[in-house]
């Protein structure tokens, strides 16, 4: 199954408190559930004004179907097409 990153730009996520990205997580979750298994959330990444996501999805429209249905901005979508690390080099 194909995996993506999506770029959510949310000024300010960095200064998201941990009970602010728990709600988050939450609603996320419950979206997904009702979603069913074809779509999975990995991992999210926080900076200062953005959040990078990266979830296992059958195409690009489930990710923005799910973006959709739980109001996440979703500005960027992009397929992961390999992954590199200090590994390759070797």
């Amino acid at each position: 199954m194909p995996k993506y990153i999506i770029e959510r730009e949310i000024p300010g996520a960095g200064a998201l408190t941990p009970q602010d990205l728990q709600a988050i997580s939450q609603k996320s979750c419950g979206v997904l559930s009702n979603m069913g298994p074809r779509v999975q959330w990995l991992e999210s990444y926080v900076t200062d004004d953005k959040v990078y996501c990266i979830y296992i999805a059958p195409d690009e429209a489930a990710v923005r179907a799910h973006a959709e249905q739980g109001e996440f901005p979703a500005n960027r979508v992009s397929r992961i097409k390999t992954v590199i690390d200090p590994t390759t080099a070797e």
